[in-house]
């Protein structure tokens, strides 16, 4: 997120929000917390048998300008997570069992990531090399395979035995993508990064982009990997690119395909890309004739494809971006800040491709560096690309939002301390509704459960009534947690009477400032809401 200038270029254009009349589908968040789980941003994940298998990124929010705090070892994630999201559970263990080229590779962020089958492939990444005291894009192609990882990590067993490793040099990329197409392996874009991140470009690293393609062949039987590298593409204009979002779709033709969504920088400009590239089994192209204003890093993503429609939906959340909405207007910021816009890309039977921004937004600036974590026997395609037709028409949790950077606010680049933003752990399940006439709907508009949770006044200053509906008498727990997972607030609230409740906690001492999840828990419910704190 370097940016070579020190002011704000702010220009507002008249702009009708690109909200159809007739949306495809509808959907809405609700957010809900893990105690001990934690803060994370880029990192990798995997999951079998229902459970999540989360692999290295940061501890820490938006890297910090100086070369000595940026990526500095204590915000490295040196465990392995596994969580069981459905029965609230969470297992950690350390890496320090495994071989040291290993460990650090898993240590590392930014990594291209895919699971194939029962084995999660990391690739890449930028890290620390103790070996030569210094941070590096590692090489490096790690195997896990999963079932016996996660049965590892949640018995204490041994972990050695479900890693493998290959070096390869063509593999030293971080801020790209690993996708499939088919039989075949794509490593998209990104870059090779070595040395101390410096934002004022002094002699402390080397970076190159890949402007490429590459593509390859993996041959794993368990025990040996064998990678066979096959022609790729290399296009220093359009392939150019570093922390983007690449989504695996169905094209129009019913084939399987890779889309190249925005990321930074344009070879002329220190600007995100607006165009996209699409990439299939034969070939790429860009698309000129397209423009995505919103969403332009890297940020969690659900794609869905209408068979029925022949119509790909690709459903953005959060991050930052170089344009965002306010009151119907469009606004460009050229520092790309960190923005709550989710919005959809789709593209019809013809090929063409529109953006929407939907009602809903994120509950607050968040989503870069986080992932899409779908329902795991979810209805979808080989790729990965839910099918939207076979959904029930009713409301459906399909996915979850895990993780990424939680900034108090736009622009913090240029003022970063360390403490203007923190690696989020709150999670929000994703619901879709595939019902032409439904509305979206905003996390404050539902209510979780029978308790009908509700903050009066949302934002507010430190003060707030939280109202609640209850069947029947009982006791409750109200608890407020910072959006990496830690308890802030929580009080007791004893039989507490049937019906509408207003109560107003006392938090004046807490010099709460930000966002925050609150929660109000009985013996038979659970609610959460976002609360944003202003001073």
């Amino acid at each position: 997120m370097s940016r070579s200038f020190l002011f704000l270029l702010l220009t507002v254009l008249s702009f009708r929000m690109a909200i159809s009349q007739n949306q495809p589908f509808a959907l809405y968040l609700e957010p809900m917390n893990l105690p001990g789980l934690g803060g994370l941003q880029s990192f990798a994940f995997g999951q079998d048998g229902g459970k999540w298998l989360i692999v290295g990124g940061r501890l820490d929010g938006l890297h910090r300008r100086q070369p000595f705090a940026s990526f500095d070892l204590a915000g490295n994630n040196n465990k392995l997570i596994v969580v069981d999201v459905a029965a609230q559970k969470i297992w950690k263990a350390s890496l320090s069992s495994l071989p040291l080229a290993i460990r650090e590779h898993l240590s590392s962020t930014n990594m291209e990531f895919h699971q194939e089958g029962e084995y999660l492939y990391v690739l890449g990444g930028y890290g620390y090399q103790s070996a030569t005291a210094s941070k590096i894009t590692f090489d490096k192609l790690t195997a896990i395979h999963l079932p016996s990882a996660i049965k590892a990590v949640t018995e204490g067993s041994d972990l050695n035995p479900s890693f493998r490793q290959v070096s390869d040099s063509r593999f030293a990329v971080t801020g790209g993508h690993l996708k499939k197409i088919n039989d075949t392996w794509y490593l998209l874009g990104g870059n090779k990064f070595d040395g101390n991140y410096n934002p004022m470009g002094h002699n402390t690293f080397t970076q190159v982009y890949t402007d490429a393609i590459r593509k390859f062949k993996i041959a794993d039987d368990g025990k040996t990997i064998l990678v066979s590298h096959l022609p790729g593409h290399t296009d220093p204009e359009n392939l150019h690119r570093r922390d983007y979002n690449a989504v695996p779709q169905i094209m129009p033709d019913g084939s399987e395909g890779i889309t190249m969504f925005s990321g930074v920088f344009q070879p002329g400009a220190d600007l995100p890309f607006l165009n996209c590239v699409n990439v299939d089994s034969t070939s790429y192209q860009a698309d000129p004739g397209f423009k995505q204003y919103y969403n332009h890093y890297h940020c969690a993503v659900l794609p869905v494809y209408s068979e029925s429609e022949n119509e790909m939906h690709n459903v953005f959340f959060g991050g930052i971006a170089q344009y965002y909405d306010s009151a119907g207007l469009l606004v460009r910021n050229d520092n790309v800040p960190f923005v709550k816009t989710i919005a959809r890309v789709s593209r019809n039977t013809a090929g063409i491709m529109t953006e929407h921004k939907l009602p809903v937004e994120m509950p607050g600036y968040l989503g870069a560096g986080a992932e899409f974590i779908p329902v795991e026997d979810i209805p979808q395609f080989e790729n990965g690309v839910l099918k939207l037709d076979q959904l029930p028409k009713d409301s459906m949790l399909v996915g979850y939002i895990f993780g990424g950077i939680n900034s108090t606010d736009r622009n913090i680049f240029f003022i970063n301390t360390g403490a203007e933003s923190m690696a989020s752990g709150l999670i929000l399940k994703v619901f879709l509704i595939p019902d032409k006439t439904s509305e979206n709907r905003d996390i404050p508009e539902k209510g979780n459960g029978d308790l009908h949770l509700k903050l009066m006044p949302n934002p507010s200053k430190a003060e707030f009534s939280v109202q609640f509906h209850l069947k029947q008498a009982e006791d409750l727990t109200f608890s407020i947690h910072a959006m990496d997972g830690q308890l802030i607030f929580e009080e007791k609230l004893k039989k507490i009477n049937t019906g509408e409740n207003t109560y107003s906690p006392s938090i004046k001492d807490l010099n709460l400032n930000g966002t925050y999840l609150v929660t109000l828990q009985s013996k038979s419910d659970k609610a959460s809401q976002i609360l944003s704190v202003r001073p």
